[in-house]
């Protein structure tokens, strides 16, 4: 039974939309208890002060791993990793040794830097959250002291998720963030009852402990797991330093611009950082499922294809996945946006996530929506300039966009603040004109729009380095989704306001069944449009499914399955 467990988890999956797929399902599962995780922060924490401090205490740990770990990313490294292990004799000895590197610089300089934040964290802290007063600046810098072991830990986890993803073992590499999340559960409903706020930040620590050690079996078995030396080949570290520095400082100006972003929010409403982060988590869920299962999926495809100079597979991956992408994510973007209020208060309603809570949450998150395809298809976009090792175009187009990101938070404030009816206009629009505290809304605008802007850069970039004169087969596909999810929207509406005279919605159950019914019979009607567009994409994946757990089954089992 063991060993067919462990069989099963160093299985590798040849085919793109195969581990697509593997990621998507187990990314939906992390997903979902994320989810979950937010649930019960909103029913045990609630919205407030101390939930203000958690997610604070998250920016200096995130942009210590964005800046520093990712320098040993798997993105990066892959292409020196398969360069050594496919270069001839004593191939698996150069690629220990190269990991034996890259770990040992990466313990020094994350130790360093790490006690190095301690020490300075309450000088730091003012800035993260200069809307604070006195007793949240004390536990934020206490609880960011412990979360700086987070970051250590997660790099670690994909320094060796490099191994994992080269031999093709998703499953066990998609396994790592379902564990950080169960870590992070365990603190909520265990530890903060007795610990208080640092009982959180434990849970954290807890996930990712368990984030790094669930994917070390798999890694010891392909006889590459690394290990401590002080006599670091630094001229090959600095080679790996130069490639990924462009995409580390891409991370970090990610990172930094969500920084002001909570610093913005610290200085409005109180709870407006703990809805901020919900409604970006929520955007997240698709983001994650769609987005990165393919982007992921197809990376090391594209660096085997440009590495053979194979740009014609090259391409047909990019536009492969781009397909699918889009093709996921218009619909999902019209069910959330028409059951934004029906998803939200069933995920985080409770009795101390009040109703005005919920429609901020759902407001803000239908305007994460309006980029829901540009982050997937920059996420694929990136991976594909990865994959050719060019890291500078990617830099300087999300610096561009990261910088947009803040100035447009910083002119949306100033209108809605001097421009009543503009401001008022948006929250008819979005149903909160009667909700305390919507200037937020700001924020999530602010973020979409910079997405936008980041999509519209690289696509430009791209289509100009790499597609050349080739004509792409993505507008038919984009206006079969596109049709599709109107379709599913409109229909979807129309039996929200059947249900609401059938349901109690004053209950979690009653809004529970009006919008799962409603999404179910809005979904059936866009698949029937599909199915009417003949739509490529929806008998690929009809197919799929037909092979995966159809055909195979008839296949005769083998004795010892008998």
């Amino acid at each position: 039974m063991v060993n067919r467990i462990i069989t099963f988890l160093n299985k590798e999956f040849r085919g793109v939309n195969e581990a697509a797929l593997l990621l998507g399902g187990f990314a939906f599962v992390s997903q979902l208890l994320g989810l979950v995780r937010d649930r019960t922060l909103a029913h045990i924490v609630g919205v407030g002060p101390t939930l203000d401090v958690y997610y604070a205490a998250f920016r200096i740990p995130d942009f210590l791993y964005l800046s520093i770990a990712s320098l040993a990313s798997i993105t990066v490294l892959m292409p020196f990793l398969m360069e050594k292990i496919n270069s001839g004799d004593n191939s698996i000895d150069k690629g220990k040794s190269f990991m034996n590197n890259v770990f040992s610089a990466y313990i020094i300089f994350m130790i360093t830097i790490s006690l190095l934040i301690a020490i300075f964290i309450p000088y730091i802290v003012h800035f993260i959250a200069p809307g604070f007063n006195a007793v949240q600046i004390h536990l934020l810098i206490t609880t960011t002291r412990i979360m700086l072991l987070s970051p250590i830990l997660i790099g670690l986890s994909n320094l060796i998720g490099t191994i994992t993803q080269l031999f093709r073992n998703f499953l066990v590499f998609s396994l790592s963030p379902v564990f950080y999340n169960l870590g992070i559960l365990t603190g909520v409903i265990f530890l903060y009852p007795r610990f208080g706020i640092f009982g959180l930040a434990l849970g954290v620590i807890f996930g990712a402990t368990m984030h790094f050690f669930i994917q070390v079996p798999t890694v010891f078995r392909h006889n590459l797991f690394p290990k401590f030396t002080w006599k670091i080949n630094w001229h090959e570290i600095l080679r790996v330093v130069k490639l990924s520095a462009p995409r580390t400082l891409t991370l970090s100006c990610n990172s930094l611009a969500f920084i002001f972003l909570v610093a913005m929010a610290s200085n409005l409403k109180e709870g407006s950082i703990s809805l901020f982060t919900f409604a970006y988590n929520l955007q997240s869920v698709p983001v994650g499922i769609i987005g990165i299962s393919y982007s992921v999926a197809a990376f090391p495809m594209l660096v085997k294809s440009y590495s053979l100079k194979d740009m014609d597979n090259f391409i047909s991956q990019i536009i492969l996945a781009a397909r699918q992408i889009i093709f996921w994510s218009l619909p999902v973007i019209t069910l959330l946006i028409v059951l934004r209020a029906q998803i939200v208060r069933v995920i985080l309603g409770s009795s101390t996530f009040t109703w005005f809570d919920t429609r901020l949450t759902a407001a803000s998150v239908a305007l994460f929506m309006i980029s829901l395809v540009s982050q997937g298809l920059v996420l694929l976009f990136v991976r594909g300039y990865y994959a050719a090792g060019n890291t500078k175009k990617p830099l300087f187009i999300n610096v561009s966009s990261s910088i947009m990101v803040v100035v447009f938070a910083q002119i949306l404030i100033y209108i809605f603040r001097h421009s009543p009816y503009i401001f008022s206009q948006l929250e008819t629009i979005l149903r909160v004109k009667d909700v305390p505290g919507t200037i937020m809304l700001a924020l999530p605008f602010a973020y979409a729009l910079g997405s936008l802007l980041n999509f519209f850069l690289i696509w430009i970039l791209f289509k100009k380095d790499f597609l050349h004169d080739k004509r792409i087969n993505l507008m038919y596909c984009f206006i079969e989704s596109l049709i599709s999810a109107l379709a599913m929207g409109v229909v979807t509406y129309i039996f929200l306001g059947v249900f609401s005279t059938i349901f109690d919605l004053d209950t979690g159950k009653g809004i529970f069944f009006q919008g799962f019914l409603s999404g179910i019979i809005g979904v059936a009607s866009g698949i029937l449009i599909l199915i009417i567009f003949k739509n490529e994409e929806l008998f690929a994946l009809i197919h799929a499914f037909h092979n995966k757990f159809w055909r195979k089954r008839v296949i005769a089992p083998e004795q010892s399955d008998l």
